[in-house]
């Protein structure tokens, strides 16, 4: 017997239209790449999505077409999010800080028939566009009295565009299984692979990142997101905002710590997301200038481990609780988030902070394990480690066109890459990603241990750990750091710091300073070009 409920589809444009009937006068605040601070309200976002969507038709995309983005966090973006979900096409974002020959293979892979830019980013379009093989054409996400000169000849002005639209698109109904959106992994191991989220996905994923337990957005909330929206959709919560009637902020280009503290300040902002890199810069810039935020109450860090002394300096200093989140771009990206129960709240810092370093508990929807190299799954102890795997409606069970089929494991797992613990309260502590580990004399090393005892470090402002070829050992640890301004420690005394906090086989036998660390598209350390350098 089944239930005798309506069969409504979950589609990203009733997320949109949600906003604008409950939350009309709610505000969005940009930063925009021309300079000034844009603000309008859900209802305008609503609007002009609908415009968007009316221009996409009438330059002819239909159902299924992929339309790339090259954009900062702004309200241009979001338009659309909306815009061209909600007209059935695929929003395809793109990753500014890939290397133009991803960008390349990636735009062509998607077959992407136009391509949206902000100002920033015309001159590499103009750079690789004699490359692109479908882009039919490229809208600049400006005004027409900041359209700049091009020699391209298939420029489009975006506000042009949708000044000829009426708001009077009607959202189709279709499947919610239908593609939405397209974002590629990072592509460490070979060409980026294309990952499809579903209408559905998404919506189930924007319901997951507004529970109290998640990101905990409501009306009474201001969020800014630092993680951008090219990045596995800015975690998902430019749809969850609409959903919840939180108040969005967004930095456009300005990521400094100058920027985000006066846009943070100017709009009450209550929390936040980013990287860890992002964050340890603006902790040095409110040191420096002995400021803050005061109405910031949550950070939430993901897209790498975050550093013991990361927890602390925001605990301690400015009172801020720091939420540590784990996901994937296959995963739409949540996984995990770490909040802390009711009765760790009350214990003591250490032991607090030894929780805030986890990755956190599952979130609903999303299933974990831990398996052995035979596949056999590990009991959650805290002490067991092995290969992480994960299911869940909002993950990927194979790539775009196809690629690398066998994605999945014989019981439908997804195998993530990392190593883990999952404790008996449900905590999953990453200690590693699989290639990442370093087998010295028989025993395993975790890199990421030794890079966040380095960042805690008082003179360390980034650090990486690799292995290299060792004639006795086959690998040892080599430490790489990036310190701060006047810092000028010595080796010994790098080294000297391990010691009594790991085993001593495990303490690096040298240590590299660079005046920086190579940092990808995602804001993690590229330990593939230090491996070239170095081992």
């Amino acid at each position: 017997m089944q239930g005798l409920m309506m069969n409504r589809q979950l589609l990203i444009s009733s997320l949109i239209e949600h906003g604008a009937k409950v939350y009309h006068d709610r505000e969005i605040v940009s930063r925009t790449v021309e300079g000034p601070i844009h603000r309008y309200t859900f209802a305008d976002l609503h609007g002009r999505s609908k415009q968007v969507a009316g221009a996409l038709t009438g330059l002819g995309i239909k159902a299924a077409d992929r339309i790339a983005t090259l954009a900062w966090n702004g309200y241009r973006h979001v338009e659309l999010y909306f815009g061209v979900s909600g007209m059935e096409a695929v929003c395809h974002t793109l990753n500014p800080r890939l290397h133009p020959s991803q960008l390349i293979y990636i735009l062509n892979h998607a077959e992407d028939r136009l391509l949206f830019t902000d100002l920033t980013f015309l001159p590499l379009v103009e750079a690789i566009a004699g490359q692109l093989k479908t882009v039919e054409g490229i809208v600049v996400m400006t005004d027409a009295d900041h359209m700049p000169e091009s020699k391209l000849s298939n420029l489009l002005c975006y506000e042009d565009l949708l000044s000829e639209q009426d708001d009077d698109f009607v959202w189709p109904d279709f499947d919610e299984n239908t593609a939405a959106s397209l974002c590629y992994t990072s592509g460490t191991t070979g060409n980026p692979k294309g990952v499809l989220f579903s209408h559905r996905s998404s919506v189930l994923h924007a319901f997951c990142v507004s529970l109290p337990a998640v990101l905990a957005l409501s009306e009474s909330e201001t969020f800014l997101p630092v993680v951008p929206m090219f990045h596995v959709n800015a975690w998902g919560t430019p749809y969850a905002i609409p959903m919840t009637g939180t108040k969005l902020v967004m930095p456009g280009p300005a990521l400094d710590g100058a920027s985000l503290t006066e846009l943070m300040n100017a709009e009450g902002v209550t929390s936040t997301a980013g990287v860890p890199t992002v964050w340890s810069g603006l902790l040095n810039y409110w040191r420096e200038h002995d400021t803050s935020v005061p109405t910031l109450k949550v950070t939430i860090i993901g897209g790498s481990a975050v550093p013991r002394s990361m927890v602390e300096a925001f605990d301690k200093e400015f009172g801020i609780e720091v939420r540590q989140g784990w996901g994937m771009t296959e995963m739409s990206p949540i996984g995990s988030i770490n909040i802390l129960k009711p009765e760790q709240r009350v214990a003591p810092d250490t032991e607090r902070y030894d929780i805030q370093v986890r990755q956190g508990r599952a979130v609903y929807g999303v299933e974990m394990k831990i398996v052995d190299a035979e596949g056999k799954t590990l009991p959650c102890d805290g002490k067991a480690f092995g290969e992480l795997k994960v299911r869940g409606p909002w993950v990927s069970r194979a790539y775009y066109c196809g690629e690398e089929d066998e994605v999945l494991d014989s019981e439908g797992w997804f195998p993530t890459g990392d190593v883990a613990t999952i404790d008996a309260d449900g905590y999953m502590h990453i200690t590693d990603r699989i290639k990442d580990l370093i087998k010295s004399g028989g025993e395993w090393i975790s890199s990421i241990e030794l890079e966040n005892l380095a960042m805690s470090h008082p003179d360390v402002m980034q650090a990486a750990v690799i292995g290299i070829p060792d004639e006795k050992w086959a690998e040892r640890p080599l430490l790489i750091v990036k310190l701060k301004a006047e810092a000028a420690p010595s080796k010994e005394d790098l080294l000297g710091f391990f010691k009594g906090k790991v085993a001593d086989w495990s303490i690096p036998d040298d240590v590299v300073m660079v005046e920086e660390l190579p940092i990808g598209g995602t804001g993690k350390v590229q330990k593939t070009e230090l491996r070239k350098t170095y081992a």
